[in-house]
């Protein structure tokens, strides 16, 4: 049952609804997530409430998106980037109490369907990428392209606002593959988008956050091949509460800053350098 809610609730928050009842809206704080956390978080916010008995909303995208909407002053409470850089320009302009704290390090991944069967004309099997090769599927995708016309679409997030899209660009223009696969390239809003494109019939995969690879829901249906870190700028992803948040919104930052809730973004593949050297 509680596995059963717990879905419900992910799908719920993932449309930007409250978990908690329409008439506690006013009292629960608003937080802006980024979409690399939407399991992890969803998992950590129900831990709070089922330890403090406090609800929070959390609203899901891109943490490009969340710190145009701060800046703007949208309603928010607290903010979990998965750039650090937006915490720290929203606290140059005063609308967070102070720079926060770095909670964790995301990684990239090649995500395609479970047993991906090519398409008629595209000269590929089924598996996966070699280890050693993960963008493999990308090179194949830009040699049908140019070969045939065949067109099978890689995805990722869109590199203007979200972070984990500027480390996909950054990762195929490593192998010197941005350019060529610009004609192949669907976007999503956010890497929770990019995600869902990349397991659609006419894509062959896609370069999204290792932690949405660790749903079951996803587990289910995909393969992943990990993307040396060193092919990208380090993801440093970093909180802080915004200019008048309340006590629950500082009692959830504070838990996420607990051992427990650590341990929660390790088993979703973030990196959490206080428990790694532990």
């Amino acid at each position: 049952m509680r596995s059963l809610m717990r879905r419900l609730a992910q799908w719920l928050m993932i449309a930007g609804l409250a978990v908690a009842p329409a008439a506690m809206a006013e009292e629960v704080p608003r937080i802006a997530v980024a979409s690399s956390l939407q399991f992890a978080l969803t998992e950590i916010a129900e831990d709070f409430q089922d330890a403090s008995g406090r609800q929070v909303i959390l609203n899901m995208g891109s943490s490009g998106n969340f710190r145009r909407q701060i800046a703007q002053g949208a309603p928010f409470e607290l903010f979990l980037s998965a750039n650090e850089g937006y915490v720290q320009a929203l606290h140059e302009a005063g609308k967070t109490r102070d720079a926060g704290v770095r909670y964790a390090r995301g990684r990239l991944v090649w995500l395609q369907r479970q047993g991906r069967q090519g398409q008629e004309g595209e000269d590929q099997d089924s598996e996966l990428p070699p280890v050693e090769a993960p963008l493999a599927a990308v090179q194949a995708a830009v040699k049908t392209w140019r070969a045939d016309g065949t067109r099978s679409r890689i995805a990722l997030a869109n590199p203007e606002h979200a972070p984990y899209g500027v480390a996909a660009r950054q990762v195929l223009e490593h192998e010197g593959l941005w350019d060529a696969s610009r004609p192949l390239q669907v976007m999503g809003e956010n890497v929770a988008q990019a995600a869902r494109f990349a397991l659609s019939a006419d894509t062959r995969g896609g370069l999204v956050a290792y932690s949405l690879v660790h749903s079951p829901m996803l587990a289910k249906q995909s393969d992943y091949r990990l993307i040396p870190e060193a092919w990208h700028a380090p993801l440093h992803q970093r909180m802080a509460l915004v200019q008048g948040a309340g006590e629950t919104a500082e009692a959830f930052y504070a838990y996420l800053q607990s051992d427990a809730a650590r341990r929660v973004l390790r088993d979703y593949g973030f990196g959490v350098p206080d428990l790694d050297a532990s």
